[in-house]
């Protein structure tokens, strides 16, 4: 999911031997204690993102502490990138800079994720992200990045299949924000949606454009009976009211940037009826999560958004393999990489294990959709779909 354009900052010399081979440090209290740090929007646009995940990420330390048979002691690391590249790299040496942080989950956006990765490999501390979905960040050669989530291959390829399958749509306006996560959405999105043998009308908008008008004039123009939008919920909620007063009324989906309830916040009733994927499920309909989603909404009196069940099942994962090697003498960085690259792990969302190259070996794509004043849940798109 989720990310920007992409600003390569020069990886910071500060990365040193220290960082190369660190390990959770004394507490001071007697015991030890092993930092878990989360990179992602903890301000600016998309912040509700960010904090969905973190309060996943959190609430499963929480517990862990709670249970009292860890032996040592967990705690929380926030590290705000803003979902910006240019933010990514001073984001990402906090974390490194600090001996307790033995692992990251994120970058949560692919830009930054892009970006800090290197860093992160260099410091031999594993980045585990739940929702960064362009799919190239697994062929870098990132020696430390963990996808743990399906990537945008699967999610425009599920837009295409249930616009084609289900829909019987023959065309279909797809236009991206122009960032790296839009452009990468929409291609797959194309490119399938052509092999189905349905016409596509390609179109580019800004994210962030002041005014909204002349594009949807442009995509009610090509009179198409579907649009997919990859972009953001900032930029599709403005972009949603203006197709209304434009006229559209073809079928309108949207991916998991844009799956928020912000999203209906800032389009009001133009976003009734939009779908919106997702690699996540909904943690409140599933019976494996509805624990979950009670002990979440007791914490923070809301119900966990998109991406906090995902966060929660990466916060346990890592903790488990930290039990195994803390009961072996000790969590050194590069042992929790290479026992998590070699993980597999059942969580309540789905099970988890990776390639050799760190991409999620899952790759579920789940379907929603705009009805009044909430996002409800449809279910697998494969199932849906035929």
């Amino acid at each position: 999911m989720l990310n920007k354009t992409i600003v390569k900052l020069a990886i910071p010399m500060a990365v040193g031997a220290l960082a190369l081979t660190g390990c959770g440090g004394d507490s001071g209290s007697g015991g030890d204690t092993y930092k878990i740090a989360f990179q992602g929007p903890l301000s600016g646009d998309n912040v509700q993102l960010g904090q969905n995940m973190e309060n996943g990420i959190k609430l499963a330390i929480e517990q862990a502490n709670a249970s009292g048979d860890l032996g040592f002691e967990l705690e929380y690391m926030p590290v705000d990138d803003q979902g910006l590249p240019d933010k990514a790299t001073a984001a990402a040496q906090k974390a490194i800079d600090d001996t307790d942080v033995v692992a990251v989950i994120g970058p949560a956006f692919s830009g930054p994720a892009d970006t800090a990765a290197e860093v992160y490999g260099a410091a031999g501390l594993a980045a585990v992200s739940s929702s960064a979905t362009r799919p190239d960040l697994t062929t870098k050669g990132y020696e430390t990045f963990l996808r743990a989530v399906p990537n945008d291959s699967a999610q425009g390829a599920g837009m295409a299949k249930y616009l084609a399958n289900k829909v019987k749509a023959e065309k279909v306006v797809v236009v991206d924000d122009k960032t790296d996560y839009g452009i990468g959405l929409a291609d797959v999105a194309e490119k399938d949606l052509k092999a189905a043998g349905v016409d596509v009308v390609r179109q580019s908008v800004p994210q962030k454009t002041p005014d909204y008008s002349a594009a949807a004039k442009n995509v009610v123009k090509n009179k198409p009976d579907a649009l997919i939008y990859a972009g953001y919920y900032q930029d599709a909620g403005p972009f949603a009211k203006k197709l209304d007063e434009a006229g559209f009324d073809g079928v309108a989906v949207s991916g998991d940037g844009t799956n928020d309830a912000q999203f209906i916040e800032l389009a009001g009733d133009a976003s009734d009826q939009w779908f919106l994927t997702c690699p996540c499920t909904d943690a409140t309909k599933e019976d494996a999560t509805k624990k979950f989603a009670a002990d979440y909404e007791k914490e923070y009196k809301q119900a966990p958004g998109t991406y906090s069940a995902e966060s929660f099942d990466a916060a346990n994962m890592i903790i488990e393999e930290i039990k195994k090697l803390h009961k072996d003498g000790g969590v050194e960085r590069q042992a929790l990489v290479d026992a998590l690259r070699a993980v597999k792990y059942k969580g309540i969302t789905k099970e988890f294990s990776f390639d050799d190259k760190g991409e999620f070996t899952n790759q579920t794509i789940y379907l929603y959709q705009v009805k009044g004043d909430a996002i409800e849940y449809q279910g697998s798109i494969d199932e849906l779909a035929g």
